[in-house]
C-alpha cells in the first residue's frame, strides 16, 4: 500500500508548482512530467471496467464448470450402465450359446432314439415274416411241425415265445425312449428360445445404454468447448486489466516522481538542513512504497503447506484417467470410454484422487486411489467451517466421483478432467458433499 502523497488537490499542486518556479531557473533539476488527473482518473475507470467484465466471466464459467461437472458425472455413470449392459449381453449369449448346443445334443439324441425304434421294429417284421416263410408263424401250428418227440416240441414253444417276447419288449423300451428323448428335445429347444429372447432383451438394453453414453459425451464435449470459449475471453479480459492496472500504476509512479522531485525543490532552497528536513516532515512526503507491497506472501510452513506447495507445483500437468501415485505422475490407464476417447492411457499426469495422493505423500499421509475412501480418510467438516488444506468432494447420486484440495479465499486446487490440466480455479458449489474432509 500506498502512504499518503504529498499534494493531492489541484489547488495545492498549483501552489508547489508556483514556489518550484524560481528554483528551476535558478539551476535545479527539470521537473518530470506529471500526468494529468483526468488521465489517471480514466485508466482507473477502464480498470473498473475490466474488473466487472473478468467477475462476469468469472461467474459465467464457474457456471459452466458446474455444468460440465455435473456433464462429468452422468458420462461417467453412463459408462458404468454401459459396462454392465455389456456384461449382461455378454452373459445372455454365453447362454444362448450353451442353450443351442443342448438344444443341438437334445434333437440329434432324439433322431438317434427314433432310427433305434425303426431298426428294431424292422428286425421284428424281419422276424415275422421269416417265421412265416418257414411256416412257423408265431402262434401257428406249423411252427410244430416235424419236432421229434415232446422234448424238442417243448424247445421250439419255449424258443419262439421268448424270441417274440423278447423282440416285443426291446421295441417297446425303445419307444418308451424315443418319447423321452422328444421330451428332452422340447425342454431345450424351448430353453433356447428363451436364452434367445434374454439376448435380444440385453442387446437391446445395451444399444440404449450405448445411445446413452454417446449422448452424455457428446453434451460434455459441447459444455467442454462452452467453458473452452468462456476461459480464453475472460483471458483476454483479465490481460486488458491487467495492462490497465499497469497503466494505472505507470501514471500514479510517474506523479510520484514529480511529486518527489518537487519536494526535493522546496527542501534545497531552505536555509538550513534542520528547517529543510523540518518542512519536509511537515508535508509528509515520502517515497511511496513499491507495488509490491500489496501482494499478499506467506511462507509455506508446517505440514498443509507441505501438502498444498506438492499440489500446486503440479499446475499445469496433464490429466491421466488413473494416473499419479507418492511419488508424482504416472501413466493413464484405459476405462474402455471417455478416457480412452482422449488417451489419457498414453499420457503421464494425475486423476483427481491421484493428485491427493501426491500432495498428501508430502505430509507422510497415506491415500487409497479412489475418492470414495478418501472421502472416508479423515474427519469430516462442514463446508462453513473448511480451511487450507482440507479435501473437497462431489456426488452424483450419492457416490462421490471427484475430489480437490481447497487452498483458501474460495480457490481449489484440482484434476479435473479428460483433456484438461491440473488447475487452480475457484470452488464449484453444485453437487459438492455437505462436509470438507480434513486429514492434517
Amino acid at each position: 500500500m500506498r502512504r499518503p502523497r504529498l499534494l493531492p488537490g489541484g489547488l495545492v499542486l498549483a501552489s508547489a508548482i508556483a514556489l518550484a518556479l524560481p528554483l528551476a531557473a535558478a539551476g535545479a533539476p527539470e521537473p518530470p512530467a506529471r500526468p494529468d488527473d483526468g488521465e489517471i482518473q480514466t485508466q482507473r475507470d477502464r480498470v473498473g471496467d475490466r474488473a466487472d467484465r473478468v467477475g462476469e466471466l468469472t461467474q459465467r464459467l464457474s457456471e459452466a464448470e458446474t455444468r460440465l461437472t455435473e456433464l462429468g458425472a452422468r458420462v461417467e455413470l453412463a459408462m458404468e450402465d454401459a459396462n454392465k449392459a455389456r456384461v449382461d449381453l455378454d452373459r445372455a449369449e454365453r447362454a444362448r450359446a450353451r442353450a443351442e448346443q443342448t438344444a443341438a445334443g437334445a434333437q440329434g439324441r432324439a433322431r438317434a432314439a427314433a432310427g433305434e425304434v425303426e431298426r428294431q421294429r424292422a428286425r421284428l417284421d424281419e422276424f415275422a415274416a421269416g417265421s412265416y416263410r418257414q411256416g412257423s408263424k408265431l402262434g401257428s401250428l406249423t411252427a410244430y411241425v416235424g419236432a421229434h418227440g415232446p422234448d424238442e416240441l417243448l424247445e421250439r414253444a419255449e424258443l419262439l415265445d421268448t424270441v417274440g417276447r423278447t423282440q416285443l419288449d426291446v421295441l417297446d423300451d425303445m419307444e418308451r425312449s424315443h418319447i423321452d428323448q422328444v421330451n428332452k428335445d422340447s425342454l431345450a429347444r424351448k430353453a433356447f428360445q428363451e436364452a434367445a429372447a434374454a439376448r435380444a432383451t440385453a442387446a437391446d438394453a445395451k444399444g440404449r445404454a450405448d445411445a446413452a453414453q454417446d449422448a452424455a459425451i457428446s453434451a460434455r464435449a459441447a459444455q467442454a468447448s462452452t467453458s473452452a470459449k468462456l476461459e480464453a475471453e475472460r483471458s483476454g479480459v483479465q490481460q486488458e486489466l491487467t495492462a490497465a492496472r499497469a497503466a494505472v500504476r505507470g501514471l500514479e509512479s510517474q506523479r510520484d516522481r514529480y511529486e518527489e522531485w518537487l519536494k526535493a525543490s522546496q527542501a534545497a532552497q531552505a536555509q538550513q538542513a534542520a528547517e529543510a528536513a523540518a518542512a519536509g516532515n511537515a508535508q509528509g512526503g515520502s517515497v511511496p512504497d513499491s507495488d509490491d507491497d500489496d501482494d499478499d506472501t506467506e511462507a509455506a510452513t508446517g505440514s498443509v503447506e507441505a501438502v498444498v506447495r506438492r499440489a500446486l507445483n503440479q499446475v499445469g500437468m496433464p490429466y491421466a484417467w488413473g494416473g499419479g501415485n507418492s511419488s508424482g505422475p504416472t501413466r493413464g490407464i484405459r476405462d474402455g470410454g471417455v478416457a480412452d476417447s482422449y488417451g489419457d492411457y498414453q499420457k503421464i499426469g494425475f486423476d483427481c484422487s491421484g493428485l491427493m495422493i501426491y500432495a498428501f505423500a508430502g505430509a507422510g499421509v497415506q491415500l487409497d486411489h479412489y475418492s470414495g475412501y478418501q472421502y472416508q480418510s479423515g474427519t469430516r467438516v462442514p463446508l462453513s467451517s473448511m480451511q487450507r488444506g482440507d479435501m473437497l468432494f462431489w456426488r452424483s447420486s450419492g457416490r462421490v466421483h471427484h475430489v480437490a484440495l481447497y487452498l483458501g479465499g474460495g480457490q481449489m486446487v484440482e484434476a479435473p478432467y479428460s483433456g484438461s490440466k491440473v488447475r487452480v480455479t475457484s470452488v464449484r458449489y453444485a453437487g459438492i458433499a455437505p462436509y470438507a474432509v480434513r486429514v492434517l
